[in-house]
């Protein structure tokens, strides 16, 4: 698999600038479900500040996540 944010597309970098990402769930009120994105630490900053259902429908514009 390959390190890439789902929400910032951000990529594993060298150097002191290392994007660092996890596997995380998070819990869709729209779906009723938990989704499941690998996100970086500002990927979980964007979630929260704009929500997660505006912040996934703004990932799927930009090609980032394709969730069916």
């Amino acid at each position: 698999m390959s390190k890439v944010c789902q929400i910032t597309g951000r990529k594993r970098m060298i150097g002191n600038n290392v994007a660092h990402s996890k596997l995380k769930k998070f819990w869709s009120e729209s779906e009723q479900r938990f989704i499941t994105l690998k996100v970086t630490t500002k990927g979980m900053r964007i979630i929260e500040k704009n929500g997660l259902d505006a912040t996934l429908k703004a990932a799927q514009e930009k090609g980032y996540v394709n969730l069916v």
